[in-house]
């Protein structure tokens, strides 16, 4: 199934982009995207599976950011980990942030996952999962973006990572 979410949000895409880095730097990415996980599973387990105890743990994993013009792309994996990890699917995606505007950035989460348990997964995804997927990638892009806009979007927010200029460039 393709997942694909986007925000615009209040900062130039320059600025958006080294706070971004931060926050993958800091592991604040890696914590936000197991709250964003944990919170939307937690509500489908009440809702379809209630008593049934399912792990909540995930592990996150996130590649270095690559430029191509204006725009970053930071490729991540999101799985849910432990005895019962299988039950959830693995998303593969990849997180960009470019330009919308002059004092705009565009935020944007686009990926895919296969439904785990074959047929039942499928049926189970059209009915449960799918939502549950967007409502968890949504969760996680305004986290994101409300980090990336505040003042201090991180513990080490003194400490903004910077690009080095090109060469010949000042």
């Amino acid at each position: 199934m393709f997942l694909a979410e986007e925000v615009i949000i209040g900062t130039g895409f320059g600025q958006a982009q080294a706070r971004f880095v931060n926050l993958l730097h800091s592991n604040w990415l890696a914590k936000a995207s197991e709250a964003a996980y944990g919170e939307n599973v937690t509500g489908l387990l009440r809702v379809g599976l209630s008593g049934f105890a399912v792990t909540k743990l995930v592990q996150v994993s996130f590649l270095d950011p690559i430029y191509r013009d204006d725009v970053m792309s930071v490729g991540l994996r999101w799985e849910a980990a432990g005895t019962t990890g299988g039950l959830f699917p693995v998303l593969d995606a990849t997180i960009t942030i470019g330009p919308e505007g002059e004092e705009t950035a565009r935020l944007a989460l686009a990926g895919s996952y296969r439904p785990p348990l074959g047929r039942l997964g499928a049926a189970l995804d059209t009915a449960i999962l799918h939502p549950v997927a967007t409502a968890t990638v949504r969760s996680l892009l305004q986290s994101v973006a409300g980090a990336i806009t505040s003042p201090a979007p991180a513990e080490n927010s003194a400490r903004w990572w910077r690009p080095a200029a090109e060469p010949g460039t000042s």
